[in-house]
């Protein structure tokens, strides 16, 4: 009896060492699986940043110091300093994109390209080459810019669908953070379309990839290596990266790029209505079923939503199909089209629901339009801008204006003069030069010729409907 129960437990202590082995070969061989799949992630990486690095470059700016505007002194004279960002080459061409405020400002640009990697392996990178560039296009709203330079066969980075991102997905930053050349982040996608302030259109993708100043108009990319993002500003408490950045999508980038290499400038589409939220409160008070959705509030008379027959207090359904539960989703999806595009807006009115197409026209008082009256511009070589005379038929083209003579300003080159009060703008309308009226291009011409080079002079303009003034040096 003792002996079959002494064979029962060495039988048992057997099955239970078997059992042990099995598991401990089992582990090992989960462990050997998770160590080889993080190494096949860890060379996925490397590979990926190795084919989007020459993509990036650095840009080199020499411009006027963006003034203080808490602190103004009188004497004060505008600034030269260095400064460098990022930027992406989009096209074999030599088009880049980067940041507006990146070249706010500039009187010179350089970019580094960089060059192709010898065939040994060196820890050591080579510095790029640098060359000019010059600016071909700045889009303020979208704090988005294009430069060019000179070379043809540069390695362009693709652009990727930044409608498809998803909290939670991985994307690399690239960049010169602190002048740091070609470096590259790691996160995720924190939240897509995250709106900075209340009623702007402009969205961006919030990311947790650390992003530092010189981050400016680098690359945020998917892990195909798609150009999702423009790495624009951060959110910080100490200066530096707090994971909490924002790039502006790729599906605006392009958008932006693609109207400014065609045309010199980006056209803003609006259909002429004005949406709100339909909230449940408003829905009872308006007796409309539902507690969400849009609700049209206003259609601007002879504009496309009128002509296509919409009307204050129809309610927003879908637009191009897709589901609408917002006026802040509304408005940022039109954002996104452009001029000549049309839409499908599906609406309830009443009991009825029906779809209407509205064709996308241009933003009314766009400053940029001007340029588009190229017989009617002429430079002003000293003022560093092209310009044209005031006429009813400019004036269409702005908001109502104080005075009806005066100097249109259309295009503004890096050779503009800068003062404390910042450069001319598109837009502005010249009144006077050093007190003396001008009602055209011709006679601004001229009374700036006479003024000698290093004098003191000052231009008295309207901008978005205020009086100012802009004094600066005249150079020769």
């Amino acid at each position: 009896m003792r002996t079959a129960i002494r064979w029962q437990m060495v039988a048992s202590t057997a099955l239970l060492l078997t059992a042990l082995a099995s598991a401990a070969a089992a582990q090992g061989r989960s462990q050997t699986a998770r160590s080889a799949a993080l190494a096949e992630f860890s060379r996925s990486l490397q590979e990926l940043s190795e084919r989007v690095s020459p993509s990036i470059v650095q840009v080199f700016v020499t411009a006027y110091a963006v003034p203080d505007r808490e602190d103004q002194s009188a004497a004060a004279e505008p600034v030269v300093e260095r400064r460098s960002g990022s930027g992406v080459i989009v096209d074999p061409g030599g088009f880049i994109v980067t940041n507006a405020h990146v070249v706010q400002n500039a009187t010179r640009l350089e970019v580094e390209l960089p060059l192709a990697a010898p065939a040994g392996r060196s820890i050591l990178k080579r510095r790029g080459r640098r060359v000019g560039a010059q600016i071909v296009a700045v889009d303020s709203e979208t704090d988005l810019a294009v430069i060019k330079v000179e070379a043809a066969n540069l390695p362009a980075l693709p652009f990727g669908d930044s409608d498809g991102l998803r909290p939670g997905q991985v994307v690399l930053a690239f960049g010169s953070p602190l002048g740091l050349q070609t470096s590259v982040t790691m996160g995720v996608v924190s939240a897509v379309a995250r709106q900075l302030r209340p009623e702007d259109p402009m969205i961006y993708v919030q990311t947790d990839a650390p992003i530092n100043p010189g981050n400016s108009g680098g690359a945020l990319v998917d892990t195909e290596g798609r150009l999702v993002g423009i790495n624009t500003l951060i959110f910080s408490r100490s200066g530096g990266s707090d994971g909490i950045g924002f790039a502006a999508p790729s599906n605006i980038v392009r958008n932006v790029f693609l109207q400014i290499r065609k045309t010199g400038r980006v056209q803003r589409g609006e259909i002429g209505v004005f949406s709100q939220t339909l909230t449940p409160l408003m829905a009872e008070a308006l007796g409309v079923t539902g507690d969400a959705g849009v609700v049209v509030a206003d259609v601007l008379p002879r504009g496309p939503a009128a002509h296509a027959g919409l009307q204050p207090g129809d309610l927003i359904l879908t637009l191009d199909g897709k589901r609408i539960e917002n006026g802040r989703q509304f408005r940022i999806n039109l954002y996104t089209r452009g001029v000549g595009d049309t839409v499908d807006i599906q609406v309830q009115r009443g009991d009825r629901q029906f779809t209407v197409r509205v064709p996308v026209a241009e933003r009314e008082h766009d400053s940029g339009r001007l340029r588009d009256l190229v017989s009617l511009l002429r430079p002003v070589r000293q003022l560093g801008v092209t310009a044209l005379d005031l006429s009813p038929r400019v004036a269409r083209l702005l908001p109502a204006l104080r005075r009806s003579s005066g100097v249109v300003v259309a295009v503004v080159s890096s050779s503009a003069p800068f003062s404390q009060q910042g450069r001319l703008q598109p837009g502005d309308v010249i009144y006077t030069l050093n007190g003396t009226a001008v009602a055209s291009v011709q006679e601004l011409n001229t009374l700036a010729e006479n003024i000698q080079g290093g004098s003191p002079s000052v231009l008295q303009i309207e901008r978005q409907g205020m009086l100012m003034y802009l004094a600066f040096r005249f150079e020769r």
